[in-house]
């Protein structure tokens, strides 16, 4: 069965609890963050599942490769980002892990999307 909406993703769907889960910690985070790290990790964060959902929603493969392409950008945006605030004190290890497994888990499941989506692709072009 073809996919009818990005929210039948699985990417989307994992994307959208990493969101939840920056959202929470960042709370946490000194009040001097909040046009900083704060603003960059939860912007970067936000950026995965909508790049997904605006790619799934354009008419065409090749922009919607295009689209997991800046969501993996992102991804490794808010990679980073953990690991600077993990540096700063400003969360725990337990909590950066849980969060760069699941950005782990996303990764993969955007490179099998577009895998697929590139496979599709080569066969009708």
């Amino acid at each position: 069965m073809a996919v009818q909406n990005y929210s039948q993703l699985i990417a989307w769907q994992k994307a959208m609890e990493m969101v939840t889960m920056i959202y929470r910690v960042t709370k946490q985070f000194p009040k001097e963050e909040m046009y900083g790290l704060t603003s960059q990790i939860r912007r970067a964060a936000v950026s995965i599942p909508s790049n997904i959902a605006e790619g799934q929603a354009r008419t065409s493969t090749k922009e919607f490769l295009q689209f997991l392409a800046v969501a993996q950008g992102s991804r490794a945006e808010v990679e980073t980002q953990i690991q600077i605030a993990l540096r700063l004190d400003y969360m725990t290890n337990n909590r950066a892990q849980e969060i760069l497994t699941l950005l782990s888990e996303i990764t993969k499941l955007m490179y099998g999307l577009s895998k697929g989506l590139q496979k599709n692709y080569k066969s009708t072009h």
